[in-house]
């Protein structure tokens, strides 16, 4: 009914492995281990299946259960269930954690301080509506993670050796003549360990990241662009990058990037917006519709009796763009106003008549008749400035192409008597 009571068998391996007697403390067992470890750590060019041995012993006999149990019945009691099994833990985690993950003041790969990673920076392309609105953009992407199976060690063991190729720097340094006396000093990555300056055994490498430590992951990520973000702003998502062994994950950085938009301009949190009118519309007043960012439809007037003048500027307020993080306040619209004139030949002399009698007087008829009879007439003449702007360069390039034909022609000398 309560089973028999499992198989005696040697229950000394581990006091002898650690190098202590069978009733060694705690203390005992803890400097024992201290030692042994550092010495035979594989970082430190130690035997990793030793490393391993010292691990299991260390982790059973720490324990006052599996320890009593071992004492009792021997390792495989162990093995068959009993206490919780016995030294199935990672080696290297056992180290850490005894350690604190500092042993080796910085020397080994697995304790010394483990370095920054490198952001991954993104351009976002958003519209002036995504920045006056406010929206959410869901993006896929590729990333390095630490392999689940092998916890990011690379082998199935956890142990791994110092590379000698480089001796686990990482790097080599490589050295060639350039020229008579003159050398040339390289620093490259190690191509044996791939820089990690260690290396794993072939039949140890994890089955499933085949030893690199990390496998593709893919990650969608949800950006939410404030309203009033500008162009350029950052929107970082913090240890979202490439995952890499005894490395602090660097940031995913999108960067926005405003595309042009038709209608509207913005200058930091006021809007700009150009309208032509006729010139009827000018002088008489004007009645449109503009439709704005989010959609609505403004109603855009004058005032009775306005005269609006080409290039004038006119301003609404709280219509620009909201506030970044205070979305309630906002900029001023500003509508700069063109006036479109009519061709010639479009108003008759009957209309010019009526237009002087409500217009302002001319410039012109303030002159006396002594002053125009001492003026002389001329004829004005449409131009094109573009036009005129492109014939005066063809002509001076003309001119310097014949002042370079003039000089380099052969001079006759005056013969000497």
């Amino acid at each position: 009914m309560f089973g028999r009571a499992p198989k005696k068998s040697d229950n000394t391996r581990y006091y002898e492995t650690l190098g202590v007697s069978k009733g060694a403390s705690q203390d005992e067992l803890k400097k024992a281990y201290r030692k042994a470890a550092i010495k035979n750590h594989p970082d430190k060019g130690g035997d990793p299946e030793k490393f391993k041995e010292l691990a299991q012993a260390y982790e059973v006999l720490s324990d006052p259960e599996k320890r009593e149990i071992y004492d009792q019945y021997g390792e495989d009691a162990l093995k068959e269930g009993m206490g919780g099994g016995g030294g199935s833990h990672n080696p290297f985690d056992i180290f850490e954690s005894f350690f604190g993950g500092g042993a080796f003041g910085g020397g080994s790969s697995r304790g010394r301080r483990q370095r920054q990673g490198d952001d991954v920076v993104h351009n976002l392309k958003v519209s002036l509506e995504d920045l006056y609105n406010g929206t959410s953009k869901k993006l896929s992407l590729s990333k390095n993670v630490l392999c689940a199976k092998c916890k990011g060690k690379g082998s199935n063991s956890g142990a791994s050796a110092r590379c000698h190729s480089c001796q686990g720097t990482g790097t080599k340094i490589s050295i060639r003549q350039i020229g008579p006396g003159m050398i040339q000093q390289m620093q490259q990555v190690c191509s044996e360990c791939r820089g990690s300056g260690e290396v794993i055994s072939e039949k140890d490498k994890c089955t499933h990241c085949k030893g690199n430590k990390v496998t593709q992951e893919k990650k969608v990520l949800e950006v939410h662009v404030e309203k009033g973000m500008r162009h350029g702003q950052k929107i970082t998502f913090q240890g979202e990058a490439d995952e890499a062994p005894d490395t602090v994950t660097g940031d995913i950085v999108f960067v926005l990037q405003l595309k042009e938009h038709p209608k509207f301009k913005r200058k930091f949190d006021d809007l700009y917006v150009e309208h032509t009118l006729s010139l009827t519309e000018a002088l008489c007043g004007f009645r449109f519709t503009l439709t704005h960012l989010d959609g609505r439809q403004l109603l855009i007037k004058s005032n009775p009796g306005e005269v609006i003048k080409p290039g004038q500027y006119k301003a609404i307020n709280d219509e620009g763009m909201p506030h970044h993080q205070k979305p309630f306040m906002k900029g001023q619209l500003y509508i700069h106003f063109n006036v479109d004139f009519p061709d010639s030949g479009v108003l008759s002399l009957d209309q010019c008549r009526t237009l002087e009698m409500i217009l302002p007087p001319r410039q012109g008829n303030r002159l006396s008749g002594m002053e125009l009879d001492d003026c002389e007439e001329t004829t004005l003449h449409d131009v094109n400035m573009e036009e005129e702007t492109r014939r005066r360069q063809q002509q001076k390039q003309e001119a310097y192409d014949e002042d370079d034909e003039a000089s380099a022609a052969p001079r006759v000398q005056c013969a000497q008597q």
